[in-house]
Parts: structure tokens; sequence; C-alpha cells
């Protein structure tokens, strides 16, 4: 069991090496003069757990019901901008994910037509 957990750990230590500076900032790509540079945001995550059974009474250095272990890991990468470069300047081009634009709006009105029928609700509700 020690090897697989190590064999985990080094699987871990590889993936942390190659999320590097170079992961973030893509390859600069020249175009008519101009030098674009794409950006990244790169995130991983990674868990381990190892229980044993318990010992028992009767035999206190025997365990019943094994060992076991598992581990478990993520990496996410979404573009966040390009850099352009050009002899007159240098501009960031932040990319907008528009879905999350589209969902924030959504749940943005749902929340304003809620409190507006509530204030509905009560204002109508006090004629009676």
């Amino acid at each position: 069991m020690e090897a697989e957990i190590q064999e985990l750990l080094d699987t871990f230590a590889d993936l942390r090496e190659k999320a590097d500076v170079n992961t973030c900032f893509g390859t600069p790509v020249i175009v008519e003069g101009r030098t674009v540079i794409p950006v990244a945001q790169v995130a991983y995550g990674f868990g381990m757990g190892v229980g044993h059974g318990l010992a028992t009474e009767e035999e206190p250095e025997e365990t019943s019901g094994g060992a076991g272990g598992a581990g478990g890991g993520g990496m996410t990468a979404r573009p966040l901008a390009a850099i352009e470069v050009t002899p007159e300047g240098v501009w960031v081009d932040s990319i907008v994910d528009k879905q999350k634009v589209a969902l924030a709006g959504t749940l943005l009105s749902g929340w304003i037509a809620f409190w507006l029928a509530q204030v509905l609700i009560r204002i109508l509700g006090r004629r009676e």
C-alpha cells in the first residue's frame, strides 16, 4: 500500500511542476507587427485519505475490516485575457464569460420580480 501512496504523491508532484507560469501565459503569437499573448487562469486541487480497520479486544495487534485508501484531484483552466503588444503601446483585452453574465442577469431579474411581488402584496393587502 505504501507503494501506491508514493506513486500518488509522485503524480501530484509532477502535476504541480507542470502548473507554472508557462501554463498561465501561452506562447506569444506575432501577426502583422503585433504580439498577442494569451493569459489563462489555472487552478488545481488534490486530496487523499487512508483508513485502517479497528483492533479487536481479543487480538489488539490485529485489525478487523482491512485497510483502504483513495485519492483524487482535478485541474481547470479558463481564458482570462489577451495581452496585445504593438509599437504604439500595450493593451490588455479581458475575456468575458457571456454565460456567467447572462446567468447573473437572470438571477437579478428574478430577485427584483420577487421583491416587487412582495411589495405589491403588502400594498394591495392593506386596502381590503
